[in-house]
């Protein structure tokens, strides 16, 4: 059993999705302990306040899976110059009814990929601000705006050798923060 348990919430749906494989990626530079859990997202409803009091079995199961996290790993696409609609989705769903968010001092990464040349750095941004709100501890350096091109990933899965030393420190600073929150 890992000794940190890490909930990682990708903010893309798409099965082939780069930053699905860049949490698949990152998940394997990290040390022993540490086990990472992709939270499904796909099957919440919309959320609607009318809705607090009676929560659906889909927004229990994601809540109940952050509470029992050590640390949160944001793994997400930039749409539109900030975060998807499935990510704010969840978000809002695990921060309600008021007074019970399941995010608060859950320590957290916060790293995406796209094709553009300066990554996810707008829905990076967007997201910091909306996990401040929530009382979220934001791993605030190394920033990584990844850009996804030929070679980020090896035939294994795995970062390819380009990044894979930026991406291991990465990863060191962001076992070292979720430690401390932990400690």
């Amino acid at each position: 059993m890992s000794q940190y348990n890490i909930a990682v919430i990708v903010g893309s749906l798409r099965k082939d999705s780069f930053n699905r494989q860049l949490a698949t990626a990152l998940a394997r530079l990290a040390p022993a302990g540490f086990g990472f859990t992709q939270l499904r997202l796909d099957d919440l409803p919309l959320y609607n306040q009318d809705d607090d009091g009676q929560q659906a079995a889909s927004v229990l199961r994601l809540k109940g899976e952050i509470q029992a996290a050590q640390g949160l790993l944001f793994v997400t696409p930039e749409y539109n110059r900030s975060i998807p609609g499935v990510l704010k989705n969840a978000i809002d769903h695990a921060s309600r009814p008021y007074g019970q968010s399941a995010w608060a001092g859950k320590p957290a990464g916060v790293i995406g990929a796209s094709v553009g040349a300066i990554g996810t750095a707008m829905a990076q941004q967007h997201l910091r601000n909306v996990l401040a709100c929530l009382d979220v501890p934001t791993l605030g350096q190394p920033e990584a705006f990844i850009h996804a091109k030929e070679g980020l990933f090896d035939a294994d899965g795995g970062i390819g050798a380009g990044s894979r030393e930026f991406l291991q420190g990465w990863v060191n600073q962001y076992v070292a923060w979720v430690k401390k929150h932990n400690g």
